[in-house]
């Protein structure tokens, strides 16, 4: 990717841009989404900084770089529409790009470790109630244009809901990835090519064996499991317009996606009883501060219940 992108610098500082996002993928591993955010936020540094030099920033401007020119930089971004949330990434590629070239013996500015990281309000997941997420999976069964397409369509919102999978981790499943009837536990490489072993319920197990059953072609183990009409690998793209589509028949609020069916799958095994330390085994988080959110959502869901049946909330 880094081959095809014109960075706004002179040549030295270009071929550094380039080796850094090179390493993001092959060194650091991650994903190619990451990558091309961190991309898109160095080009919009860089632009700036040819804005404000009035003439492309070179490699040896990256060790003169001031605070105030960092934090200029992100009110320029900020004046765009930039939320919080880019604004950290923002922060975080151009404190990982300043390491980069410190290992590389460059001299870099001790600016980059002097910017301090825009506050974020932190949202709640808002997780699909179990009546939708069951009906959109129904709904894909009866509505789509071909049989086969509703049992994929099932299949993939079954993994997403009830195994709590990433978008991104169960598009990547090839047949070979499927673990034999008896063995009901799926294996699963995360982001950081973390593993986990996810458990199969049989009904999902079911749907995806009926879904293979019934598609027009065969699955050899390369194969990737879901499958667009013409056998390519289904895309995350796909995925979104499949769940959109579903939710504008049911009349769904615009929150349910499909990384929504994965909170989901944790909130409502929370509110079950599931402890913090399995669910955030299942969903593959390193921290368990990224879970212990669901604590949150569980106790607003609570006080939704509450406040509809509390006497003064209706005016008693």
């Amino acid at each position: 990717m880094s081959n095809t992108i014109q960075f706004n610098a002179t040549p030295d500082l270009q071929k550094q841009c380039g080796m850094w996002l090179e390493s993001l993928t092959v060194e650091n591993r991650l994903s190619p989404h990451t990558v091309t955010s961190y991309a898109r936020d160095l080009t919009q540094f860089l632009d700036f900084l040819a804005d404000h030099y009035a003439r492309p920033p070179a490699l040896a401007d990256m060790s003169s770089l001031q605070l105030a020119d960092l934090r200029a930089f992100l009110a320029a971004r900020r004046h765009s529409g930039a939320q919080s949330r880019s604004l950290n990434r923002s922060v975080s590629g151009l404190r990982n790009f300043a390491r980069f070239l410190e290992r590389r013996d460059t001299p870099v500015s001790p600016a980059f470790n002097l910017l301090s990281v825009p506050k974020t309000t932190r949202s709640l997941p808002r997780p699909v109630a179990r009546n939708d997420a069951l009906a959109m999976i129904r709904l894909a069964l009866e509505s789509a244009s071909a049989v086969w397409v509703g049992r994929r369509d099932a299949a993939l919102l079954c993994l997403l809901y009830g195994a709590g999978l990433r978008v991104s981790e169960a598009l990547q499943l090839d047949v070979k990835s499927l673990p034999p009837t008896q063995d009901r536990a799926l294996r699963i490489l995360g982001k950081g090519n973390k593993e986990r072993q996810v458990p199969l319920l049989p009904i999902i197990r079911q749907t995806l064996d009926d879904y293979i059953r019934a598609a027009p072609f065969g699955f050899a183990p390369e194969d990737p499991v879901f499958r667009g009409i013409r056998g390519g690998r289904l895309s995350a793209r796909q995925t979104q317009m499949m769940v959109a589509g579903l939710r504008r028949t049911l009349g769904l609020a615009d929150t349910v996606t499909p990384h929504a069916l994965r909170h989901s799958f944790a909130s409502h095994l929370l509110a079950a009883g599931g402890d913090l330390r399995t669910i955030q085994e299942l969903l593959g988080h390193r921290q368990l501060s990224s879970t212990q959110i669901y604590t949150e959502v569980d106790a607003q869901s609570l006080r939704d219940v509450y406040d509809k049946v509390h006497p003064r909330a209706r005016g008693s």
